[in-house]
């Protein structure tokens, strides 16, 4: 659950799920080049070091090196992710499903 909502957009916008507010999009969603493989290549290594820094902030927290604010922040963000990578995965399902059984 999000605490707050500055944790949420943040965590969004750095999974690349929003345009930045100064330069455009990010680069999972630039329209200067770049191919589909790239852009999920690149959401995928975002996503995995979101998790990564969550799971730092839970080892710290169990360690007492961290405080509770910040452990909620990146395990949030975490969460924030994973449920993002949960309905891609749900969605491309769906269309494959869709596409296999759809006739020709």
């Amino acid at each position: 659950m999000v605490t707050n909502a500055l944790g949420a957009i943040s965590a969004y916008k750095k999974s690349g799920g929003m345009a930045d507010s100064v330069g455009g999009p990010t680069k999972a969603g630039s329209a200067t080049g770049g191919d589909f493989s790239s852009m999920v290549t690149d959401f995928l290594g975002n996503a995995v070091d979101s998790l990564k820094e969550g799971e730092k902030a839970a080892t710290a927290a169990v360690t007492g090196k961290a405080d509770l604010a910040s452990v909620v922040t990146a395990m949030d963000n975490a969460e924030i992710v994973l449920t993002e990578i949960t309905a891609i995965r749900d969605k491309v399902i769906a269309a494959y499903q869709s596409i296999t059984s759809s006739s020709i």
